[in-house]
């Protein structure tokens, strides 16, 4: 158990509840990342589990997340099925990630029977052209040879998209995703988190790009970005989130020395090419939370065209 510094008595708590257990305490709050990082660093088995703390396993969780590991599909990372309210619903069934680089819950609110894997009692549930855009950190698998391979989460994220980030690194590095809906857990899910939140995903989500996307990629969505920051700050101020907005940029351009260090190093190793990396990244914003925005169907059009024409320049993925 990691605990990053709080004030709550939690770590004398589990000493006296689970004596057996290891306490590692920080002497700061280093962030999520961060802190499952030394929690990482610590554990001993072959596979490492990332489970949110509100998010309660159901039966049979156990062997059904260990499934993709005995059974050798070969896969990088892989998530559960995340459900809500419940059960009753979906909070994720595996990730979307847009070229713009949001990203969000794939199937969010969706009756679990209608859900692709709702009624199944094992199987797998992919989105877009057969693997997710990224592995869920409500519930995320992964070998632990492989995770210290790779660094771990990014610290410097400190909170949000470090689940997205690490998908993408790992598909970078040729590694395939997967979704095992036999292994359920229930989120008690709830988006909102002040707005701060927007400061931090906003942030994340261009550190993500500047690490993880191919040279090529980043020139070929540079109209589409800048046209997505002129959005965003209307939205941002209606929102109520401009200083955050704001925020975000310093922050970005603060770590710029950094992040592209971080990237030639990340892209160093990278082991297909910006095809194969955009093959399942998504040109629609049909995202439950993005409101009247995502269901434009002007929107949906101009983005699919943009997104085809990306696509046939980069040519057929190697």
């Amino acid at each position: 158990m990691v605990d990053n510094a709080s004030l709550d008595g939690t770590a004398a708590a589990v000493t006296e509840l689970a004596p057996e257990a290891r306490v590692i305490e920080s002497d700061e709050n280093l962030g999520y990342g961060a802190g499952c990082n030394r929690g990482a660093a610590a554990a001993s088995g072959e596979l490492l589990l990332f489970l949110n703390p509100d998010a309660a396993p159901a039966p049979g969780f156990r062997e059904a997340i260990e499934r993709p590991l005995t059974e050798d599909r070969g896969w990088a990372a892989w998530q559960g099925l995340v459900t809500a309210e419940g059960g009753t619903v979906v909070n994720t069934r595996g990730g979307v990630v847009h070229f713009t680089c949001v990203a969000w819950a794939g199937g969010a609110g969706e009756p679990l029977a209608d859900s692709p894997g709702g009624t199944e009692e094992s199987g797998l549930a992919t989105g877009g052209d057969g693997e997710p855009g990224f592995v869920s950190g409500a519930c995320l698998a992964i070998p632990r040879e492989l995770f210290a391979r790779h660094g771990g989460f990014a610290e410097g994220f400190f909170l949000y998209h470090e689940d997205v980030e690490l998908s993408l690194r790992l598909r970078l590095a040729g590694g395939r995703l997967g979704v095992e809906t036999a292994a359920r857990v229930d989120h008690d899910y709830e988006f909102a988190k002040g707005a701060s939140k927007w400061r931090q995903l906003e942030r994340n989500r261009w550190a993500t790009m500047l690490r993880t996307y191919p040279g090529t990629l980043l020139t070929l969505l540079a109209p589409a970005l800048l046209a997505t920051e002129l959005a965003l700050l209307p939205v941002s101020i209606a929102g109520g989130w401009r200083a955050q907005k704001v925020g975000a940029w310093l922050d970005t351009l603060r770590a710029l020395p950094r992040l592209l260090r971080e990237r030639r190093e990340i892209q160093r190793g990278r082991a297909i090419d910006a095809a194969a990396f955009a093959h399942t990244l998504s040109p629609d914003l049909d995202s439950p939370y993005l409101g009247p925005m995502g269901r434009s169907r002007a929107l949906r059009a101009a983005l699919r065209a943009y997104w085809s024409a990306v696509l046939a320049l980069l040519g057929s993925p190697g």
